[in-house]
């Protein structure tokens, strides 16, 4: 047992307050509308810490760094469906989503994770996301003209920043434009998981059957988009079940949507909260994709992944207990001044920015290329064709800002805008 773990006993033996309140801070309306000095907080404080319920969070580069990479701490499916059932309360919830989700590459460890990744590398290559821009370019094109022919304001979540992932993944999978407005009714209630799970594990169950009828029809009837390579790549490797390749569908198709989302929205926003930055990058459109990478450490909007975990491990003199739930905090690990020279300040040239909004080790972001690359053609094209633009004047103190109650992600309800 180590000092802390003993430490913490004494507490409770003498009756006295574990800082607990830590944790529940974060599900405070000050806490939505700006967690980043709790996170501090939290840093200093206790940066491995256990809430009240029993989960663990990690705030530290270095920790969160190390644990992305640590095989102790899993992803697996069924650990995590036992760990979340074993809570109880609201939390048991989100194991029949865990279970309902499957064996998706995302929820798997080595060696099914790398067999899995090495399929969806095959058909999801740099080389066909590169070839994607121009087609991003139009689509994002037309939601701007849409965007401005209706008037003299606009919510840029609901007019560019959350159309364009859907539009975008909708061409790259070849789905039919008949089917999209139900497909992004779906998508809408994932985003939504934490809100409401029985309308989300219904979308789930209604989403798998209909991707299973569109891989039958591309195994049938191939064609030029990324269900018919998947298709063509389980031909080459029978070990490839017909559930894994839904799976891998089902999560290559929907991981990057709300992702993309709020990383143009939350990315607009700082930009228009940071006008000398904002004025950079007017001044030098080349400064997009560095732009791109700091507006994702500064504000990300996956604040926190989970993980189980496998085999006690110890960190930051504190010792995890197999089936433990962890939370790693990307979102406070890009901020941490260990890592990072003034991490409160948004620098669009901020070099040695290895920031973990998209991960790091085996569950790397797989997606993560797209949606920096949706991120750096839509804030490109808002900052050269919309010179006047600013928040809208109810939002411009932030008061009228509203965030999704959600401590692992950080999500805006609306961004209201005029230009």
């Amino acid at each position: 047992m180590t000092s802390t773990d003993t430490l913490d006993e004494a507490r409770d033996s003498a009756g006295l307050a574990r800082p607990d309140d830590l944790a529940a801070a974060l599900r405070t309306p000050e806490s939505g509308r700006d967690p980043y000095p709790f996170y501090a907080r939290m840093r200093r404080e206790s940066p491995v810490h256990r809430n009240a319920q029993g989960i663990w969070h990690l705030t530290r580069y270095a920790d969160v760094e190390a644990a992305l990479s640590d095989l102790r701490l899993s992803n697996d499916r069924d650990r995590m469906t036992r760990a979340y059932g074993a809570l109880g309360g609201d939390l048991k919830a989100f194991s029949r989503l865990t279970d309902r989700l499957g064996r998706v590459m995302t929820n798997t460890d080595p060696p099914d994770h790398a067999r899995l990744r090495k399929l969806a590398n095959r058909a999801f290559t740099a080389r066909r996301v590169e070839a994607l821009r121009d087609g991003i370019q139009r689509i994002v094109d037309r939601l701007v003209d849409e965007a401005v022919a209706a008037g003299p304001t606009m919510d840029l979540i609901e007019k560019v920043a959350s159309p364009l992932p859907l539009s975008v993944v909708c061409e790259l999978f070849g789905i039919p434009p008949g089917d999209r407005p139900q497909v992004e009714t779906w998508f809408r209630r994932f985003g939504r998981m934490s809100e409401d799970i029985d309308k989300s594990e219904a979308a789930i169950e209604q989403y798998e059957e209909y991707l299973a009828r569109l891989v039958r029809q591309r195994r049938a009837h191939p064609g030029d988009d990324l269900i018919s390579a998947l298709v063509a790549t389980q031909a080459q490797d029978d070990r490839l079940t017909d559930s894994e390749l839904l799976s891998t569908c089902f999560v290559l198709i929907t991981a990057g949507d709300e992702t993309t989302t709020h990383l143009v929205g939350n990315g607009t926003l700082a930009l228009l909260r940071h006008p000398d930055q904002l004025a950079r990058l007017r001044e030098d459109s080349a400064l997009i994709r560095t732009a791109v990478e700091e507006l994702a450490r500064y504000d990300t909007p996956t604040q926190a992944i989970v993980r189980v975990v496998a085999e006690d491990v110890a960190i930051g003199g504190r010792t995890l207990r197999e089936g433990d739930l962890v939370y790693l905090f990307l979102a406070a690990a890009n901020r941490d001044p260990e890592r990072f020279e003034d991490p409160d300040r948004l620098d669009l040239t901020r070099p040695g920015n290895r920031h973990l909004s998209f991960g790091n080790g085996p569950h790397f972001c797989l997606g993560g290329p797209l949606a920096k690359l949706q991120t750096e053609v839509a804030i490109g094209t808002l900052v050269r064709r919309l010179p006047q633009l600013r928040l809208a004047d109810e939002a411009a103190g932030g008061a009228a800002l509203e965030w999704r109650p959600n401590p692992l992600q950080r999500r805006l309800c609306a961004l209201p805008l005029t230009y």
